[in-house]
């Protein structure tokens, strides 16, 4: 049973979603601002969280900051009344994988955080499908056909990311920082240019992916067939 924590300072909101969790099965806790739920992952194991951003002590957008130091993969969807472009931007930049504005649909709720748990799980493991490649990230090897393909490391570094998140958007500066370091001294052009490496190496009639620009925000890999949000 996966268990999802909870995080808001608005009493009712966290009931709703409390309440509708758990009648899908879920298992729940609660925190009421960020520092509340720092404390709540020192002493649970939580598959992933629910978050607010604006709150008292600490709001939605340190408390991505701070937990991005200690829980890399775990996923978390940002539950907020903004809606403005940069307000996203920054949640994904901080390391949100989701986002999702109130009001909202508790239908569309549950179907985003069952998608950001099937990604987590892909996440974890060192082994990836996508679309008609198979990759394998403890022997860097691309297998198309059972035919093995060699691709130069940073683009296969770039597309296991891209891949372990299908469907959803990552921001330009998370995949240069993830892919060539924090000490990057190059330009955003060398991001682009890798992108397209790839995608003429795996055309998507004949893959079954694509990677699309999400114009302002970064790239998203796309499988066919696969009903993403």
């Amino acid at each position: 049973m996966n268990k999802v924590l909870v995080i808001d300072d608005d009493g009712y909101i966290r009931e709703l979603i409390c309440t509708v969790l758990k009648n899908d099965g879920f298992s729940v806790s609660e925190a009421v601002n960020g520092r509340d739920a720092l404390q709540k992952l020192g002493e649970e194991k939580i598959d992933l969280c629910v978050l607010d951003i604006m709150m008292p002590q600490m709001d939605g957008y340190e408390f991505c900051k701070q937990v991005r130091r200690y829980y890399e993969d775990m996923p978390i969807l940002m539950l907020t009344a903004k809606s403005e472009l940069s307000q996203k931007v920054k949640g994904f930049e901080l390391g949100a994988d989701d986002y999702l504005t109130k009001p909202f649909e508790v239908d569309e709720l549950l179907v985003r955080i069952k998608a950001l748990l099937r990604r987590y799980k892909v996440v974890t493991s060192q082994t990836i499908n996508i679309g008609d490649l198979v990759m394998d990230k403890s022997s860097y090897a691309v297998i198309s056909n059972n035919e093995k393909c060699d691709i130069p490391m940073k683009e296969f570094e770039l597309l296991f990311m891209l891949g372990s998140y299908p469907g959803k958007t990552i921001s330009r500066n998370r995949l240069i920082e993830e892919v060539w370091g924090l000490d990057f001294e190059g330009n955003e052009r060398t991001l682009d240019v890798h992108i397209n490496r790839l995608r003429e190496k795996f055309p998507s009639d004949v893959y079954k992916f694509k990677i699309t620009t999400i114009r302002g925000l970064g790239y998203r890999l796309e499988v066919k067939g696969l009903n993403d949000l």
